[in-house]
């Protein structure tokens, strides 16, 4: 026996001791997450705006950079370029907290950009710019997949901003070929000036036509340029006056639904969905989607996250980003609707747990066999529980207790 129990000792030593697997300190997703990545563009922006006013309070600006040689125009230039890629900056934040695609296209581009001031003036107060830009850059990158919506416009909008680039393009080449006929217009900047000016209607008086064929152009610029911006931001703003109307009915916005990460969705609002709130609203973040807007506005004043829209569609789900979800709930009054629910949640999210409630308990074959991986009918549930309740003489309570004990 004394000779066995070093033997029989070894295993458990080297269990104690010598762990295989590792046990990980840091989690180095949620350091380097979408989340860390939009946050980090936000600083950006703040550094950007900051480092440029810094620059542009100076009574006089050294231009010692790497890239002050380089530039094609006057190293002054660059002083404005910080404020102005901070409010190009900040405007992709927001597109990037929506995880739009083309902000991310955009932000790989606008951050780049931001190193020119701090590598053209190489002051001390333009590195730390420098460097945030080169931690962001790479967690963009990295967090490629996560920014996957796309940017959804209607043909009117589409028309609308194609007009615009269309008259600017217009105002810009037109002019610079009409150049003789103007005063103060030379080169293809003075020709971007005079178009915004033109359209904006401000018109500085630095630039004139002096032909009636120059009048003539200036007049179709105006009238082109006001009419195409006045189209483009009645068919933008139309559309975000619509957003805040059903935000006011119990929508959640576009930035609330982008944060949302292993959250449960509970398709369909019913006796059966207060349950769920009441078993999970303390544990987990959950969103509701209904389509019945009197349910919605009544749920919004509780504080209760909800989508008002068709839960049946896949559209919908994506904008309540089951791709991210946990698990989802189907209890819609109608099981013909839970059926279309569970096709358009297991299309969205393959992966995702689905647990449907079968209003009538013959349909729960049919809720399993389109993708529910638990179907659960109230109707069954009640009735077994009037059975052991009238039976044992005990209250309904204590026999979910008595099932939670076990």
């Amino acid at each position: 026996m004394a000779t066995d129990s070093p033997d029989s000792s070894e295993p458990a030593l080297e269990r104690l001791f010598y762990h295989s697997e590792r046990i990980r300190l840091v989690h180095w997703q949620e350091f380097s997450g979408a989340k860390t990545a939009v946050v980090l563009t936000g600083f950006v922006a703040v550094l950007a705006f900051v480092t440029g006013l810094s620059n542009l309070s100076r009574p006089a600006v050294t231009y010692d950079g790497p890239l002050a040689a380089l530039l094609p125009w006057e190293p002054g230039v660059v002083q404005f370029t910080g404020v102005l890629l901070a409010f190009v900056l900040g405007a992709l934040v927001i597109g990037l907290q929506r995880r739009k695609r083309l902000a991310w296209y955009l932000g790989l581009v606008t951050l780049p950009l931001a190193t020119v001031l701090p590598l053209t003036t190489f002051q001390t107060t333009d590195i730390p710019l420098l460097l945030s830009v080169l931690v962001a850059l790479p967690l963009l990158l990295v967090n490629r997949d996560a920014f996957d919506q796309r940017i959804e416009l209607s043909s009117l909008q589409i028309a609308s901003l194609s007009s615009i680039v269309g008259v600017v393009l217009y105002g810009t080449i037109g002019s610079y070929a009409l150049q003789d006929q103007f005063a103060g217009l030379e080169t293809w900047g003075d020709s971007v000036y005079y178009v915004v000016v033109t359209i904006a209607t401000v018109g500085y008086g630095d630039i004139t036509p002096l032909t009636t064929e120059a009048k003539w152009f200036s007049l179709s610029v105006i009238l082109f340029g006001t009419g195409a911006f006045t189209v483009a931001i009645g068919s933008l703003i139309v559309p975000a006056i619509e957003k805040r109307m059903a935000t006011a009915f119990g929508n959640m916005t576009p930035s609330e639904l982008s944060l949302l990460e292993d959250h449960v969705l509970v398709l369909g609002h019913s006796d059966i969905t207060e349950s769920v709130l009441d078993e999970l609203e303390t544990e987990i973040d959950v969103v509701i989607v209904t389509r019945d807007v009197d349910d919605a506005a009544e749920l919004n004043d509780r504080d209760v996250n909800v989508l008002t829209d068709d839960p049946t569609h896949e559209e919908t789900l994506q904008d309540a980003r089951v791709g991210d979800a946990s698990g989802v709930v189907v209890a819609t009054r109608d099981d013909a609707n839970d059926v279309l629910a569970v096709l358009a949640a297991r299309k969205a999210n393959p992966e995702v747990r689905i647990v449907a409630a079968a209003n009538d308990r013959q349909h729960v074959g049919k809720l399993e066999q389109v993708g529910a991986d638990e179907v659960v009918s109230p109707t069954a549930i009640g009735g077994r529980l009037l059975g052991r309740s009238v039976l044992a003489n005990e209250s309904a309570e204590s026999l979910f207790e008595d099932t939670d004990d076990a």
